[in-house]
């Protein structure tokens, strides 16, 4: 829609004109911010609207996308029972350690030899190697990324995660893999914590408790990963064009432990914890819906099928290798 019909299509609400467009994007951030929505069709949504109508707001989404991805993650440590995970974390942390890192190293060689942005291809890399939407809402802000690289990555892997809920409960009935087994394996290569738990759910109830468990034990990487992201993409560059020294800190990612810490050992905000990540997870929702909405029609031929051939191929490695490894280990 271009701009002359944009301003004809305008309503006068308490002496203030509101274009059409503001209208339905304001009707579409607030349908986000019901907690109906999933983070998929809130992206999607997003991009709907930046590829008709426009964002109306463009020139405050990169500040407030910025902000509202730092609180989401923090509000998201209120879901992690510390006790319990790191339980979990003890009995498989050789694995996860090499998982996660081969992830990352991995990713940052196929990133290379497809060409792909550095930061687009941690983006991506980390999502793979930890859990999803989280970890890319934790990264970004540390490697200054920008609305492209985040829905970029983003998209990756939510489209991987709406392909997982469909294939892996039928791979594992294939494979006749116990409830237990199945657990491990969508803890550890799913992405996103709501897809392992939509595709363990559909599994059985035991391998919907493993499964959770494990995904939040897996989780707890964002930590370590995040302060050694701080250090390998230095804070950008100086005036005269060369590397700052500087390392940005993710000082929000201690709030993140904070708020796990207060879940686990506080029984008061135990009782409250539901609410919070309940929160946290609609605020990461419109933070994808806005995501979406900040990308243009030339940014969207830009971006090709790279990145998401990047998503495939870690998904793949980490899906299979971790298959092999359950399926001899995990009774």
């Amino acid at each position: 829609m271009s701009e002359k019909n944009r301003k004809i299509l305008t309503l006068n609400i308490f002496n203030k004109t509101i274009t059409f467009s503001e209208i339905i994007f304001i009707l579409l951030l607030l349908f986000c911010l019901s907690g109906f929505v999933s983070p998929p069709v809130a992206l999607a949504a997003g991009l709907i609207i930046a590829l008709t109508i426009g964002h109306p707001y463009l020139r405050l989404n990169a500040k407030v996308t910025k902000v509202l991805l730092q609180v989401s993650v923090v509000g998201l440590g209120f879901g992690m029972n510390l006790s319990k995970i790191m339980q979990v974390g003890k009995e498989g942390i050789s694995f996860a350690i090499i998982s996660i890192f081969g992830t990352l190293v991995i990713g940052y060689l196929v990133g290379k030899w497809l060409n792909i942005h550095r930061k687009t291809s941690h983006l991506i890399s980390s999502g793979t190697a930890i859990c999803g939407g989280s970890a890319i809402a934790a990264v970004a802000p540390v490697i200054n990324a920008n609305e492209q690289e985040i829905s970029i990555a983003l998209g990756t892997v939510f489209i991987l995660n709406s392909i997982a809920l469909f294939i892996f409960p039928m791979i594992g009935h294939l494979l006749n893999l116990s409830q237990n087994q199945f657990g491990f394996w969508a803890g550890i290569a799913i992405h996103d914590t709501s897809s392992v738990v939509g595709a363990a759910a559909k599994y059985g109830q035991n391998a919907l408790q493993v499964a959770t468990t494990v995904k939040l034990a897996r989780a707890l990487w964002i930590v370590p990963v995040t302060l050694l992201t701080a250090f390998v993409f230095p804070a950008g560059k100086t005036a005269d064009k060369t590397r700052s020294k500087k390392i940005s800190i993710p000082y929000f990612i201690f709030l993140f432990i904070l708020a796990s810490i207060l879940r686990t050992y506080f029984a008061p905000v135990a009782n409250f914890s539901h609410p919070l990540v309940k929160t946290a997870e609609i605020g990461l929702t419109v933070t994808l819906f806005l995501i979406g909405a900040g990308l243009s029609k030339n940014v969207l031929k830009v971006v090709g099928i790279k990145p998401l051939l990047q998503g495939i191929i870690l998904w793949a490695i980490i899906s299979v290798s971790s298959l092999l490894v359950v399926m001899k280990f995990v009774s």
